[in-house]
């Protein structure tokens, strides 16, 4: 299998034209990925369809295009553009209730991403489609919004245009967007301090972030 993608967590292999699959390099809950997936999509929310799984991998459709950080990358003035495009993704995803085996984040009923960022969102010929569904959980959208700007302003982003345009993409976002994540800033903060994929930069950031 052809290696087309890797992330902190995953690789991605072609199968064929039309699926991929997605391995994960430690035990997880991919089936639990699914079905939040199938779930979200059957509320009418852009993701890739899943052909199969197990504990550890996920077949999915292959999604044309680039993700939404590359494109960002290539062409930093549709910053705008993509900040509203982000914001409509957030509000259209709370919209969608939160079945009940869902793990829960806080007392909210809608389904949260919780790592809803560029570099998740594939900017296919039919729209954009949001991959990485492992974080899913059920809870109030302001938690979503902000755990996105919580990652924005403080995550590894490889190339300087993106660095340098991110604090406008939050402002763009946060004010397209019909969520205020303000309240729960705070609470989005300390979840990200406990992820233990933080890079020893991304800490420093985070912690001069909450200061």
């Amino acid at each position: 299998m052809e290696l087309i993608g890797a992330g902190r967590t995953a690789d991605v292999y072609a199968l064929d034209e039309r699926r991929v699959l997605r391995r994960y390099r430690a035990n997880t809950t991919a089936r639990a990925e699914a079905r939040i997936m199938e779930h979200v999509r059957a509320h009418g929310f852009p993701v890739p369809a899943v052909h199969d799984c197990t504990d550890t991998d996920l077949v999915l459709d292959r999604l044309p295009g680039p993700t939404m950080l590359d494109a960002l990358t290539r062409r930093p003035w549709l910053l705008f553009r993509y900040g509203r495009q982000s914001a409509k993704l957030h509000d259209r995803l709370h919209t969608v209730p939160a079945p009940g085996w869902l793990p829960r984040f806080d007392g909210g009923d809608r389904v949260l991403h919780r790592d809803l960022h560029p570099g998740n969102v594939v900017l296919t010929p039919g729209g954009p489609m949001v991959i990485d569904w492992c974080n899913a959980r059920a809870g109030s959208p302001a938690v979503d919004l902000a755990t996105t700007v919580v990652l924005l302003s403080t995550g590894d982003v490889p190339a300087l245009a993106a660095r340098l345009g991110r604090r406008l993409f939050v402002r763009v976002l946060v004010g397209a967007s019909r969520t205020d994540p303000g309240p729960r800033i705070a609470d989005a903060a300390a979840a990200r301090m406990r992820d233990p994929m933080l890079s020893a930069a991304e800490k420093e950031r985070l912690a001069r972030f909450v200061r």
